[in-house]
C-alpha cells in the first residue's frame, strides 16, 4: 500500500493556508465553463502578489502568466483548468458553494490553487533559463477551452517545448503520483442522434411513424457493441446521457425522438471505428422503419497522448520527491481536452490521489483534498 506523501522539506515561504483560503474561495463561487468572468478576476488579483513577467487574458476567460524571460533555454506551459459544473453541492462544510446548481465537483478549484502556489515558488526562486508559463484555462468540462487557448493569438507566440498537466485522482492515497506513456485519458465524443416519423392518433399508430421502438432497439444494439473492459485494447463503451420523444398528449402517438450518448476508446482509430459502426446500425434501422435519422457531434476530447520522455521526467521528479508513484497500465475513461495541447506540443498528463476514501469526480458529496496544493507544484 503507498504511504501518503509527507510535506517535511517542501519550501514554506508563504504560509500554505494563504493557499488553502484561495481554494476555498474559488469553491464558494464556481461558475461552468465559458462563464468564469468573476473566476478570472479572481484568479487574477490572487496571482499578481506573484509578480509575473507578463499576466494576459486568454481563451476568453482564461489567464497567462509568464516567469523568465530568457530567449534561451525551455519554454513550459504547465496547464490547471479553473471551471466547475452544474451539480448541486450536497455537503455543509464552511466553504460549500454559494451558487445554487453549480459547484467545484472535479477539484479544479485546486488545480487551480496549486498553480497558483507554483507561481509564488517561481517568484521566490527565478527561472534562469528559457521561460516558464502558466495557463489558468477555462472550459475544460465542455471540450471548448483548450481549443479556445490554442486559437488565441496571445497564446500562438509562445509556442512550447513540454506542456504539462495534473489531475486529482478520488480512490489513490493522497498524493500518490500515477502516470504512463501513451494514452493517459480516453477518447471521448458526444453523439445526438434525432428519430423523425410522423405523428398520429394514438388510437390509430399505424397511420403515423413512432420512432419509440427504432430509438429502443438502437440502445439494445450497443450493449452488444461495446466493449466496456478499460483494460481491453478494443475498449468502447456507450453510455446513455439523455432522451426524449413526443410530448404529454395522451392522444397523440410521437413523431419525433432524441437520444444523447456519450462514446469513449483509448484512441482516435478505434473512435473512428465505433462510430463507423454506429451510423451503419442507424442507416440500417432507418432503412427497416422509413423513419429518418440524423446524427451530430459535441463536446469531443481528443485521447491524451503522453510523450515518453515527459512521462520520465514525471516519473523522475516524482521519485526523487520521495512520493510514491503507479505507473497505470490503461488510460482513464474519462475525457481530458488537455489532449488538444499533447497533440501540438510533447508534454504529459499525470494523476495525483485525492484519498482512497474520496467521492468520486462529479459525486455531489466530493471535494478537493487541501493537502495536494505542495506536492502538486513541487512535483511540477
Amino acid at each position: 500500500m503507498a504511504k501518503d506523501v509527507t510535506l517535511d522539506s517542501l519550501p514554506m515561504t508563504l504560509d500554505t493556508s494563504l493557499f488553502t483560503q484561495f481554494r476555498h474561495e474559488l469553491h464558494q463561487f464556481p461558475e461552468v465553463s465559458g462563464q468564469e468572468i468573476e473566476t478570472q478576476k479572481r484568479i487574477k488579483a490572487f496571482v499578481s502578489q506573484f509578480k509575473p513577467v507578463a499576466l494576459s487574458e486568454v481563451g476568453k476567460t482564461g489567464l497567462l502568466l509568464q516567469y523568465g524571460e530568457n530567449t534561451e533555454g525551455p519554454v513550459t506551459l504547465i496547464r490547471a483548468d479553473i471551471d466547475a459544473l452544474p451539480i448541486q453541492e450536497v455537503n455543509t462544510f464552511a466553504h460549500q458553494s454559494k451558487i445554487e446548481g453549480v459547484s467545484h465537483k472535479c477539484g479544479h478549484d485546486g488545480h487551480a490553487a496549486i498553480l497558483a502556489r507554483l507561481a509564488s515558488l517561481l517568484a521566490e526562486k527565478p527561472v534562469a533559463k528559457g521561460r516558464v508559463y502558466l495557463l489558468f484555462q477555462p472550459a475544460e468540462e465542455t471540450g471548448k477551452g483548450a481549443e479556445a487557448v490554442l486559437n488565441d493569438p496571445v497564446f500562438a507566440e509562445i509556442k512550447p517545448d513540454r506542456a504539462f498537466a495534473l489531475h486529482n485522482l478520488p480512490g489513490f492515497p493522497t498524493g500518490t503520483i500515477v502516470c504512463k506513456p501513451g494514452s493517459f485519458t480516453s477518447s471521448v465524443l458526444s453523439l445526438i442522434i434525432t428519430f423523425r416519423g410522423k405523428v398520429s392518433h394514438s388510437a390509430e399508430p399505424e397511420k403515423g411513424l413512432n420512432p419509440a421502438y427504432v430509438m429502443a432497439e438502437f440502445m439494445l444494439r450497443t450493449q452488444h457493441i461495446q466493449h466496456p473492459d478499460p483494460q481491453s485494447d478494443t475498449f468502447a463503451l456507450i453510455t446513455p446521457i439523455y432522451t426524449t420523444m413526443g410530448a404529454t398528449s395522451y392522444g397523440v402517438s410521437a413523431g419525433y425522438g432524441e437520444i444523447h450518448v456519450t462514446l469513449r476508446t483509448r484512441n482516435a482509430k478505434r473512435m473512428d471505428a465505433l462510430n463507423t459502426q454506429l451510423l451503419s446500425v442507424l442507416s440500417e434501422l432507418s432503412a427497416e422503419s422509413g423513419i429518418a435519422i440524423q446524427t451530430s457531434y459535441t463536446e469531443a476530447f481528443v485521447a491524451n497522448e503522453n510523450d515518453t520522455e515527459a512521462f520520465a521526467q514525471v516519473k523522475q521528479s516524482a521519485l526523487k520527491l520521495g512520493y510514491a508513484f503507479v505507473e497505470k497500465q490503461e488510460p482513464f475513461k474519462w475525457g481530458e481536452d488537455f489532449g488538444l495541447f499533447t497533440q501540438h506540443y510533447p508534454g504529459a498528463m499525470f494523476g495525483i490521489g485525492n484519498g482512497e476514501d474520496s467521492p468520486a469526480l462529479h459525486n455531489d458529496d466530493y471535494d478537493f483534498n487541501d493537502s495536494l496544493i505542495e506536492p502538486g507544484p513541487s512535483c511540477f
